[in-house]
């Protein structure tokens, strides 16, 4: 019996629309394109399929072509050597040596089982400071240029505290494999952490965000968002078959610290849902592109700024918005602090905690000691106050 030889699917990826996708390229075949535009979109400018780059990417590329081809995924490479997103159309100046000591990290960092999104930002800002440093060899690098580095970098390109921390985390991972380099780890210190509260929405302002989301399928996912606590990862990484509607749960698979839990499926979001899936029948995400594939975070945030304007919501709010106010919610009901822990999938409880910084319930009860002063000189008799501050 002669062998069946399957067709290739060879897979690469680079910045397009601004943003980092995978590139599906295979000669023309009915069977591949129909596969390919289950998971993807067709691009008229590269003449190729693609798909957003995201963690389990590869994974789900492969699981749609199960069978049906083979994938090839040699020609990949690292996310932090394809350059900046804004704009900016050449890749990093490097050598080829810098170019085998950032993919050795890159490597590095896979061994180690770090996360997609974790290992592309600490290679991603590695290699911003080793194109800084130009040609230095890995022995003539010491911890004044990673200062030099931050002073003239990080600062001026105003990057965030945590990035800068996340910056210090990853370049102590480069000093454990690269001990040659004169970089003394101990003396590698992250900045303090900012303690910023969260945005927080009332409950009758996300009620009016539901109502005016007229498209059914964005009230869906704003509502799951909310009613679940859900990260924006989660929700597009959400599967229908992770829903149970007897029981009335959902099951959050491989989250953030690559951790599975249970969360609660709100009754009121259950018409909501329903009508969701009979209008639009996704397949197999809750919530699917115009091509079947995954949805994107873009596109949430997009809409959602939208419906913020006609609810009147003139605050900046982001999905993570509705997640913190899901987590004040629960602590102002009563909810045990651990139980919120639990169900927003916190490894921490400190981090837990922050909420309860902006929950209102304890708040509302302290009088301020000027309306106490004031109650004070209230006329017994008559109830007028004697003092008038107000004008």
């Amino acid at each position: 019996m002669e062998a069946i030889v399957l067709p290739i699917v060879v897979l690469n990826n680079g910045v397009h629309r601004n943003k980092h996708q995978v590139f599906m390229r295979f000669r023309y075949d009915e069977a591949l394109i129909s596969c390919a535009r289950r998971i993807g979109r067709w691009s008229t400018s590269l003449k190729c399929w693609y798909v957003p780059y995201r963690d389990g990417c590869i994974e789900a590329i492969s699981a749609c072509f199960e069978g049906v081809a083979i994938i090839d995924s040699s020609k990949m490479v690292d996310i932090g050597l394809l350059g900046e997103l804004k704009g900016k159309k050449q890749g990093r100046v490097l050598n080829d040596e810098q170019r085998a000591i950032l993919n050795t990290f890159y490597r590095y960092l896979q061994g180690k089982r770090y996360s997609v999104s974790t290992v592309n930002t600490y290679v991603y800002l590695v290699a911003d400071f080793v194109e800084f440093c130009g040609g230095k060899s890995l022995e003539a690098l010491t911890n004044r240029d990673v200062e030099l580095f931050i002073e003239a970098e990080l600062k001026r390109k105003c990057y965030s505290v945590s990035t800068q921390r996340q910056f210090i985390s990853g370049m102590k991972l480069f000093v454990m494999l690269y001990p040659e380099v004169c970089i003394n780890e101990l003396k590698l210190e992250r900045p303090k952490a900012s303690r910023l509260l969260p945005q927080v929405l009332s409950t009758e302002e996300v009620i009016r965000l539901l109502v005016c989301a007229k498209n059914l399928k964005h009230r869906a996912i704003l509502a799951m968002i909310y009613s679940s606590g859900l990260r924006i990862s989660e929700l597009l990484n959400l599967e229908l078959c992770d829903i149970n509607e007897d029981r009335k749960q959902v099951r959050i698979k491989n989250s953030k610290g690559r951790k599975d839990r249970y969360v609660v499926l709100a009754d009121g979001i259950m018409r909501i849902m329903n009508d969701y899936k009979m209008a639009y029948v996704p397949k197999r995400w809750f919530v699917e592109g115009r091509g079947g594939g995954q949805y994107t975070a873009g596109s949430v945030r997009k809409f959602l700024k939208g419906y913020c304007r006609s609810a009147g919501i003139d605050r900046e709010v982001t999905p993570h918005t509705l997640r913190h106010s899901y987590a004040t919610h629960l602590l102002e009901q009563g909810i045990n602090l651990r139980h919120i822990q639990e169900l927003l999938g916190h490894s921490k409880p400190e981090t837990t905690m922050i909420y309860t910084h902006v929950a209102r319930k304890d708040l509302i009860a302290i009088k301020s000691p000027l309306d106490i002063a004031l109650k004070g000189m209230t006329r017994p008799d008559d109830g007028v106050q004697k003092v008038i501050i107000s004008g």
